[in-house]
């Protein structure tokens, strides 16, 4: 090649690398391939940031030089940042802070509710323990909210969008909790009222005789009701929905009790009411191969030990209908539901959310329950039976509404006291998201269950096991074999080549 041509090419390269290191400053490009889009804003967080009026700002308290993991959280929500402004157009202003510089930083950020955490560091191979901040502050006018701690995997997005959210909302729809029927108070819904109250108003409800359900509430939600509803609540639940307004129900048709080991059906006139509506929730238990399991003290000789022991009556739920309500969702787990049937016309809508596995079954109450039961494949001859479902069309009038009917009373319910149990984030999200459609409020649903959180490994028959094994142990043995007789045969046709005369 001549020296001019070859000064040309580098020439023209070194141009094309300038101008492309010119137009990134200017445009902004990624490429996101993950599974979930972890790293493509939604439509919802971009509507969001399009319609904000004021400026908001963001101050990110976190610790520098911190373990790679630590240091990745701030580098995601760094660049995280970097699209909200470029989204909003400037609207969201951001600077970072490190509380960990000096006694004054460090109490700005607990005064603006950043909380440390305490983490193990590696420093000239010793362990050493160190605080750490990872947090933020977002400010909009005079209003401010926190992220106290962004938790490592958590979903930054639902978090960051949320909080915009919840200061820029001027008008929140009103979703009202019945009690007076036994039903779970707002106090024992911690993880689902903290979720709820960033685009609602929750307020507690006691039915009056005398009084219809006041207007202001857009949905009631009827949680894990336990006694009975007189004829003229279940009339005023009527009069609700004929004004296009949304109930939720989460209901258990049995009383189920693990220390008596028996589940006894249970009447409190939702189910009659319901039957009305040609919704039936079955007077029977689901039991499903795939569940959850219970824990029993068992004894062997003079030791006793805690074990688990799968229990199909806690159905673990990873097929789900389309619908914006269970999009997302990976895993529900359910303690005692029942079947819910539909037999009416086309006037509603009937879309099921929570489907058992393929291999399910239903027991008639009451059920005794035998935990020492070993279990086989014909005890479940179903597949796909619905335990939740979505209605919506003319359920009381002619006036269309929408209605969510869940057979577990308790899957998104803490309790209380010393009673009070963490529940698995997705029983969590699936109540937060129903009441959320029933508002219309549909804007960060998708953002909260953003994010894998589980891949279970696909159940096996033993055979398939059997094959799956003996092929992973046969199969590199076959293909180291089949590789040496085909190099010996290469060897030997290359040494017989060489023999012949005319080889040169």
């Amino acid at each position: 090649m001549k020296k001019a041509n070859y000064n040309q090419r580098l020439l023209i390269i070194a141009i094309v690398f300038v101008l492309a290191n010119l137009l990134s400053f200017r445009y902004f490009f990624r490429w996101d391939v993950t599974q979930d889009k972890e790293y493509t804003l939604s439509n919802s967080t971009t509507d969001l940031l399009k319609s904000l009026e004021e400026p908001v700002t963001v101050k990110a308290y976190f610790s520098d030089n911190m373990p790679p993991d630590i240091s990745k959280v701030k580098r995601d929500f760094k660049d995280l940042l970097i699209e909200y402004s470029r989204r909003s157009k400037g609207k969201v202003v951001y600077s970072f802070i490190n509380p960990n510089e000096s006694t004054e930083k460090e109490t700005e950020a607990m005064q603006n509710g950043i909380q440390p955490v305490v983490i193990n560091v590696r420093d000239k191979d010793q362990m050493k323990q160190q605080k750490a901040y990872l947090g933020a502050q977002i400010q909009l006018g005079d209003k401010k909210e926190s992220i106290p701690f962004m938790q490592p995997g958590s979903p930054m997005e639902f978090a960051l969008s949320s909080a915009i959210k919840k200061l820029s909302v001027k008008d929140k729809p009103v979703v009202a909790l019945l009690k007076g029927h036994g039903e779970a108070e707002l106090k024992d819904l911690q993880q689902a009222s903290a979720g709820l109250l960033v685009l609602n108003n929750v307020e507690e409800y006691e039915m009056n005789d005398s009084l219809p359900i006041p207007d202001r509430y857009s949905t009631l939600a009827i949680i894990d009701a336990k006694d009975s509803f007189p004829s003229t609540h279940l009339a005023q639940l009527d009069a609700f929905l004929a004004q296009g307004k949304n109930i939720f129900i989460s209901y258990s048709r049995q009383t189920a009790d693990l220390q008596t080991s028996m589940a006894n059906s249970k009447t409190t006139g939702l189910e009659e009411w319901l039957k009305q509506k040609n919704i039936i929730i079955e007077d029977q238990l689901v039991i499903d191969a795939q569940c959850g399991s219970v824990q029993v003290r068992q004894q062997q000789g003079f030791f006793s030990f805690i074990n688990n022991i799968s229990f199909p009556y806690f159905p673990i739920v990873s097929k789900f209908g389309e619908h914006p309500a269970v999009k997302g969702l990976e895993q529900v787990i359910l303690q005692f539901a029942s079947p819910i049937t539909y037999h009416g016309d086309s006037s509603v809508i009937f879309t099921p959310l929570l489907l058992s596995s393929d291999k399910a079954g239903t027991q008639p109450a009451p059920v005794f329950f035998n935990v020492q039961k070993q279990w086989n494949n014909a005890d479940f001859p179903q597949s796909k039976i619905v335990m939740g479902a979505a209605f919506t069309g003319k359920l009381s009038g002619n006036t269309p509404s929408r209605m969510i009917v869940i057979s577990n009373g308790g899957f998104g319910v803490n309790g209380s006291g010393e009673r009070a149990s963490q529940l698995p984030p997705d029983n969590v999200n699936l109540l937060v998201n129903s009441l959320e459609w029933l508002t219309d409020n549909t804007g960060l649903m998708e953002l909260r269950t953003k994010g894998i959180t589980s891949r279970p490994l696909d159940q096996l028959e033993d055979g398939q096991r059997s094959f799956y094994k003996y092929a992973n142990f046969l199969l590199p043995i076959a293909a180291i074999i089949v590789f040496g007789f085909g190099r010996m045969q290469w060897r030997k046709k290359q040494r017989n080549r060489r023999m012949d005369e005319e080889w040169s």
